[in-house]
Order: C-alpha cells, then structure tokens, then sequence
C-alpha cells in the first residue's frame, strides 16, 4: 500500500491506540490464569491477533464480544503443535518459555522479519531448564519439548528484557520455589516492571526483585488464589507518541486515555516534549499539547529505543542538533531502525548521524517532500507521516501498511485529526 500524506495541521481530541505490550502480557496471563478472564478495551493490531491466536493453540479458548474478550483457561495444554507468533517479538520472546511448560514437542515460528531475528538465547537458557530445542543456527523455526524445570540461571538482558519477561511468566506459572534469575546489564526496565503489575493483577507469584539484577522465587511466595478476573487494557505510549509530535509540531490537540501513572517506558516521550520547548499540559485523563519555538534536545532513548522514530520526527522540526542516545539497540528491530531512520529522513532533506550509540538529527530545516519506503517497518511508516506535516510537499510512504503490526487505525486517526492522505493499493 502506498500512502500520499499532504502538508496539513491538525486540530481536535483522539483516543490513543491501546497497548499492545499490555494486551500481549495479558493474553498470556490469561493462558495461565485457571479460570476466567474478561479483557477490556482489548487491543487489535496484528501483533496482538497474533497472541490471541497462540493462546488459543496453548489451551486457551475465547469470546470475542467486540469491546471486551472473554478467556476461559486451564492453564498451558497444547490443541496444535504449532504456533506462530506473527512478527511480534514481544510474542516469540514471550511465548516460547511459556509453551515450554508443556511436555508435547510443539514448533514454534513467525514470519517477516522474525524470521532472521537472532534467538539463540533460547539455545543457551533451555538447557539449562532441561527443555530440549532445536533452532536455524539461532533463528526460526523453534522446536522446543518441555516440561520446564525453573532453576537458577542467568540472563544477559543487554538484548532485550523480553527473553525475561517469557521466563518470569513461566517460573510464576509453575509455581518456582528457592531458585534466582540472575540477570547482567538489564535494558527496557520499565516493560520488566509492566510484566510485574500484570503478574500481580492477576495474582500469580511474585519473584522478590533486588534492583532488577535478582528475581527470587520463595518458598514464603504464594500464588494469591483469585477467581474471575476483569482487566483493562491501557493506552499505548509507543503509539501515542506519534500524536504527541503531531501536536508539537503542528497545531494544539488533545489526546485522550492515557494514564500518566503508566510504567510503559515510552511515557518519557513527555519529557522530550518538554524538553524540546513544545506546550504540554494534563488534566483529567487528557494531554493537551501544542506547538512552541521547539530547540534541538538531548535524550536518552537506551531503556525506551522504541522512541527513536518519534523522537527524529520530533528532531527534524528543532532548531540545532538533537542528540539522542541507545542506537545500539535498534539493529533487531523490524527493520535496522538506525539505518532505516537514517535512509528515510535523509530523503527527506534531514540528516542523520549515527555515531557509536548516538544519533545525532540536524533539525530546523525544512522537510523535504519525497518519495520513501517504510522498511517494512511499522515505526518507521508512522515517522515519516508525522515528518510530513510540515513539509514542503507531499510525502509518499511505500509499504504504508506496515503501521498494521502495532497501531493499524494510525490513518483513520490522522484523518480525523483533519490530515490530507491519500491511499493506493499497490
């Protein structure tokens, strides 16, 4: 799909997109959780389909009633020996641990570009949990058997906290007791502490957490025994950054159900907001923000790398150069984000710089129109539309349907933002 996004300003109030990092964890807590589970506000982009979908194949059966979803469980038992993941990440890193409860040997796959995604930390963790696995030389297709058998381990988290966050479900799931996750150079600890919230919402066991290094399960621990549980998924901040910039960039607008309590990571898109000098202001359950003289910032992007496109959209319209740090964790993303950020706003007049672990933006510049490709690459498509705002003519984004994996009514909500697009299906 091809889509033609026109200089434009935006104006008036839109509800962000839900969270698929939540949505995600609580598909799986609800695969583990014996009993009910009613899902509100459930999320729909591809990624979390993708989850229902795995949840179902592990055991799990559900109604979908269009606002909420019902789940009934009795914990993991496996109807099909295949799952697939879909191009989620979360999903694969997540998931695997979890299927691996399971003694039946299950294969364990997903497309795009999870396929050539590295996963050899399930060669070096599963045997240590007695789980046998095979894998393409560290890729996919997985074939794991199970059951797992939780034991002190230790993790290299300077990848991504996802592998743990697969492995704290499972040891909760299996009611783990006197053994440790040891864990070195953690990144993203705010989605580690999000994992935590829903494990405790829907009362499984909770490891003691000394400084996100040790996660110790104890005999003294206990699952908290709950019945029917009623969960609410919250607004996505990877999402609604893109509707943050819009409105720093553009004209004033007003964004809708996000919680600013939330231990998402990429609630600190805020502070850059702020940071760069755009107007900000909450009140009742609503961010207001506007536009301002913006100035090139400094952030720090290593604990949220998601921000990154957002963040040199943001760049692109700040006078000076805007340094943001952590680019070393963008090479397995959807696409080398890095790269990718690099190509896309470089056809578009701005220069990127990547130097070690710092991009470095050249903004205050005026926005080129042009002609891009998304890199397949949802994140990627969403910052080249917002970059277009301002620019001095129409931005054409190839392989636009991309935005589909995580946010895919991000069109339809600039359109009712009063943005000028057009699509062509190619």
């Amino acid at each position: 799909m091809i889509i033609t996004i026109h200089p434009s300003s935006v104006h008036g109030s839109i509800r962000s997109p839900r969270s698929k990092s939540d949505m995600q964890r609580a598909c799986a807590a609800a695969l583990l959780h014996k009993g009910t589970t009613t899902i509100q506000d459930p999320g729909r982009s591809n990624d979390d389909l993708a989850a229902l979908d795995v949840i179902i194949k592990l055991g799990a059966s559900l109604k979908d009633e269009g606002d909420f979803i019902t789940i009934s469980s009795n914990g993991v038992n496996p109807k099909n020996n295949q799952i697939d993941c879909g191009e989620s990440g979360l999903g694969i890193r997540m998931f695997t641990p979890i299927a691996a409860l399971s003694a039946l040997p299950l294969t364990i796959q997903g497309t795009g570009s999870l396929v050539s995604r590295p996963m050899d930390f399930f060669d070096q963790i599963f045997p240590q949990l007695d789980i046998s696995i095979t894998t393409r030389e560290g890729k996919l297709p997985l074939q794991v058997k199970g059951p797992l058998v939780p034991k002190d381990i230790q993790v290299d988290g300077s990848l991504s906290s996802q592998f743990l966050t697969g492995l704290l479900m499972a040891y909760s799931a299996s009611n783990a007791t006197g053994v440790t996750i040891t864990v070195h150079d953690l990144k993203s600890k705010p989605y580690i502490d999000l994992t935590l919230r829903v494990l405790k919402d829907f009362g499984m066991k909770l490891p003691l957490v000394n400084n996100h290094e040790q996660f110790e399960f104890s005999a003294e621990q206990h699952q908290q025994p709950v019945g029917n549980i009623n969960y609410k998924i919250e607004g996505d901040w990877s999402g609604a950054a893109f509707l943050f910039v819009a409105g720093a960039i553009s004209n004033p607008i007003t964004i809708e159900g996000m919680r600013s309590d939330s231990v998402q990571a990429d609630i600190k898109i805020v502070e850059a907001i702020r940071d760069a000098g755009a107007n900000l202001t909450y009140h009742d359950g609503k961010y207001s923000v506007g536009p301002a003289q913006l100035k090139a910032f400094e952030f720090d992007a290593t604990e949220c790398p998601d921000l990154f496109p957002p963040l040199v959209a943001l760049a692109s319209y700040c006078d000076g150069i805007t340094r943001i740090k952590g680019v070393n964790r963008l090479a397995h993303k959807e696409s080398n984000r890095g790269l990718s950020l690099k190509d896309v706003f470089g056809k578009m007049g701005i220069q990127v710089e990547l130097d070690e672990n710092w991009m470095l933006v050249h903004g205050g510049k005026q926005v080129l129109s042009a002609q891009v490709h998304s890199h397949h690459d949802h994140r990627i498509a969403m910052a080249a539309a917002i970059a277009a705002l301002g620019a001095s003519g129409p931005i054409i984004i190839e392989a636009a349907e991309a935005i589909n994996k995580s946010y895919p009514e991000f069109y339809n909500h600039l359109k009712s933002l009063g943005v000028q697009l057009e699509t062509e299906t190619n």
